[in-house]
């Protein structure tokens, strides 16, 4: 009863549901979708640093934007898996965090398609995906994949958004950048289930680990890495034509092909979900190195902005409400 009372009480607008939103967007893992994006520009011809910037913004806010949304439709595991989020605690309502959540994507998508009227229909697609994630997630066989489209697709849009044709991103090297997101996230959100696992499984949620043990899933996570790897190493071969200084790409890479291994060796000694974190936390930032590694390659002159970019990263990830929850 007090926590409805508080909710009702919290307006939208007010200081105390901005902290509670913020919490729920999970600032520390805004820096993947703005590594997605980030990619999916590098690969365009974008050229003006306002539309960058713009590009940018939009790819890191709509992860967390998706995120609040998604946890609207997730109360019932989140409540065992994380009980100090404002959503779980009532604190905030679905409504209020699902409204401002819509709006905000709406923003994204808008500033995507103010770049290119293309987006608008990716846009769609990519809000249905949201929307309808928790269902794909209760089967086994689905969640990652389900995921990673949505993700795959915000890789397209920021290409798009930076001047690059449709048509263009099934030709090489462009092509690999978006496999390697979808393999990259993939694994990203299979080996986050293994957190999850003593609140899924009462919850009706059958996910990979789940269904199959944690032994199970490890492989299965190793195989999406391989793929992960594989896809990145091909983007790295077919992009270099041209440049000359390939020390920092390779450094980023090879960095983050060292925290991908680190992460998979650890996902296999995973013994309870309070244990988790320390495998998927190198995995995460596996994903933001490599995909930092791919954009500096085509993009020399972002080095520092990324590096910056990097560092943030580290710091919030630092700063998370609980370090067991990724």
């Amino acid at each position: 009863m007090k926590s409805s009372i508080q909710s009702a009480a919290i307006t939208i607008f007010s200081r105390a549901f901005f902290r509670y939103y913020i919490i729920t967007m999970r600032p520390y893992l805004l820096f993947v979708s703005g590594a997605t994006g980030t990619a999916g520009m590098a690969f365009s011809p974008v050229i003006s640093s306002v539309q960058i910037w713009m590009i940018f913004v939009a790819s890191f806010l709509s992860y967390g934007f998706g995120q609040a949304l998604t946890d609207c439709f997730q109360i019932d595991t989140d409540t065992r898996s994380s009980p100090y989020r404002p959503l779980t605690r009532g604190l905030v309502s679905r409504f209020q965090i699902g409204g401002v959540s819509i709006i905000g994507l709406i923003f994204c998508v808008s500033v995507f398609a103010y770049y290119n009227p293309s987006n608008i229909i990716l846009g769609i697609f990519a809000g249905i995906g949201l929307a309808t994630y928790t269902p794909f997630k209760r089967m086994w066989w689905s969640g990652p994949f389900y995921n990673a489209w949505i993700v795959g697709v915000l890789c397209i849009m920021a290409f798009l958004a930076g001047g690059g044709i449709l048509s263009d991103i099934i030709k090489i090297p462009n092509i690999f950048i978006v496999i390697t997101v979808f393999f990259g996230y993939a694994n990203f959100v299979l080996s986050g289930y293994f957190k999850d696992i003593e609140a899924d499984r009462p919850t009706g949620y059958r996910t990979f680990p789940v269904v199959y043990s944690r032994a199970a899933a490890a492989i299965a996570s190793d195989v999406l890495a391989l793929l992960f790897i594989t896809s990145a190493v091909l983007t790295f071969a077919f992009s270099g034509e041209g440049y000359v200084q390939l020390l920092f790409p390779s450094l980023f890479l090879l960095i983050g092909f060292g925290a991908i291994i680190l992460g998979q060796v650890r996902l296999h000694r995973v013994q309870t979900d309070k244990g988790a974190h320390a495998a998927i936390v190198p995995v995460v930032h596996s994903y933001i190195l490599i995909l930092t590694g791919l954009s500096v390659l085509q993009r020399q002159t972002w080095i520092i902005p990324l590096l910056i970019f990097y560092g943030f990263f580290v710091l919030v990830m630092q700063l998370r409400p609980t370090q067991d929850q990724v």
